[in-house]
């Protein structure tokens, strides 16, 4: 009996397991007004330490959940090897409706215990000085012509945020990501020189007009191919998109706004559109002016992606270091609201991506470092990362020999089975075999 019983308790989790999932994607991104960034449901919190001794260590492939105040400076804990380069990223989302100045911002640095900084990065608000999540990464890296950063052992990640005294004083929250490089095949035989010049007129995207909706986080971001996306942005909002460019492929972007009948007010900085590389560094960023009539705006061509771009002294070329997602997010001023209302304004992405694929520079798997037939799978689907753990839950529950309509045949039997086998005959009504008893499923499950 016991068996029997724990048998159903299966069957049902089974059930609700599915239901779950099936439920998940009715769970649209909606056009509709702000909505709060979506924290990756498997972020770990984790305090930072004013006092790097105090550090909380941070682990590869993990993503964690954290807060920085106004003026404060905060330390997390890296244990590191000789040999392999580590990347923290640190996005940083300060509160809808509060106020940022220009120059307000986060810088993240990876340094070693003498407090030799092995690399940093800042991302500020300039001209665009409205809130929206920002993002930054630091990087330890070996290089064997550095005295600094080489020997393994306790490095410290340090994040400082910048607020004017006229800044909302709110707590930023923080989602902060560390992960592995995969070592190359041959690291002495690798190009040490970035390159000097490359392709520089943006291609025309495939012909014909798709709608997309975008995600509101990094995490939930939506997959793009080349392609004209059409979608809608309201005041306050920000959109993530994410489109797989592969080794020595080159990406193109331009965001556009549609016309409104509402008002001609001019609204400079009205939206910022930014792009960052599959380990959330910043790679470029631009902003568009809006006074009611169509307008756009693109990012600065970008050379292709090459392993060697990490030797450039430009950042934006720096940053094109390696395959994988690349996440776009486009952000609407607040101010646009008391021009044009806060309905959502039609928003156009026209994405390109050109060349053809090279092989991977890495020694085994590439992971979030390159981009494979799955990922290209789930851009032309609109698939975000989310909707592909979903899509594998599923896959799990196919895979155990249960499908949907399966699931719902056996657990209506069961249902009735056990409550034939838990009521009594005599006192079963005539007429009422077989029927689920009164209030439900028996409680056991």
């Amino acid at each position: 009996m016991n068996g029997q019983r724990n048998r159903g308790r299966v069957t049902l989790a089974t059930i609700a397991a599915v239901f779950a999932v099936a439920a998940l994607p009715g769970q649209a991104h909606a056009a509709d007004g702000p909505a709060a960034y979506t924290f990756d449901p498997a972020a770990v919190s984790v305090r930072g330490a004013e006092t790097n001794a105090d550090a909380a260590e941070l682990k590869p492939g993990s993503v964690y959940k954290s807060s920085v105040k106004h003026g404060q400076k905060l330390y997390y804990r890296l244990e590191l090897d000789d040999r392999t380069d580590a990347y923290v990223s640190a996005v940083a989302v300060p509160k809808a409706g509060g106020k940022v100045a220009y120059g307000d911002g986060i810088t993240i640095s990876i340094r070693d215990l003498d407090d030799n900084r092995c690399s940093s990065e800042d991302v500020v608000f300039e001209a665009a000085e409205f809130p929206r999540p920002i993002a930054a990464y630091a990087h330890r890296t070996v290089d064997k012509d550095s005295t600094t950063c080489e020997a393994g052992g306790t490095y410290n990640v340090l994040i400082e945020r910048q607020s004017k005294a006229t800044s909302s004083p709110d707590a930023w929250d923080l989602e902060l990501r560390y992960e592995n490089e995969p070592a190359p095949k041959d690291k002495g035989s690798m190009p040490t020189e970035a390159p000097k010049d490359w392709t520089s007129a943006s291609p025309v995207p495939p012909a014909g007009k798709q709608k997309r909706s975008g995600g509101s986080s990094f995490h939930d971001a939506t997959g793009l191919e080349s392609g004209e996306w059409v979608d809608g942005i309201a005041p306050g909002q920000t959109r993530f998109y994410r489109v797989p460019v592969d080794w020595g492929q080159q990406i193109f972007a331009t965001a556009a706004l549609s016309n409104s009948s509402k008002s001609t007010e001019y609204l400079g900085n009205a939206l910022a559109l930014a792009l960052h590389n599959p380990a959330l560094g910043h790679v470029d960023n631009a902003t568009l002016a809006y006074s009611g009539a169509p307008n756009s705006v693109s990012l600065d061509p970008l050379p292709p992606v090459a392993y060697e771009n990490r030797y450039a002294s430009a950042a934006d070329v720096s940053a094109m270091r390696f395959a994988g997602w690349y996440y776009l997010s486009v952000t609407l001023s607040p101010a646009a609201a008391e021009h044009y209302g806060d309905e959502a304004i039609g928003l156009t992405l026209k994405v390109k991506v050109v060349n053809d694929s090279k092989s991977s520079p890495y020694r085994g798997d590439a992971g979030i470092f390159g981009v494979t037939d799955e990922d290209r799978d789930m851009a032309k689907s609109g698939l975000g990362a989310d909707a592909a753990g979903r899509s594998g839950t599923m896959k799990t529950v196919a895979a155990a020999g249960i499908g949907t309509g399966s699931v719902l045949v056996l657990g209506l039997g069961a249902w009735t089975l056990l409550a034939r086998r838990r009521t009594p005959p005599a006192a079963v009504p005539p007429g009422a075999g077989g029927q689920p008893p009164p209030g439900g499923p028996p409680q056991a499950w």
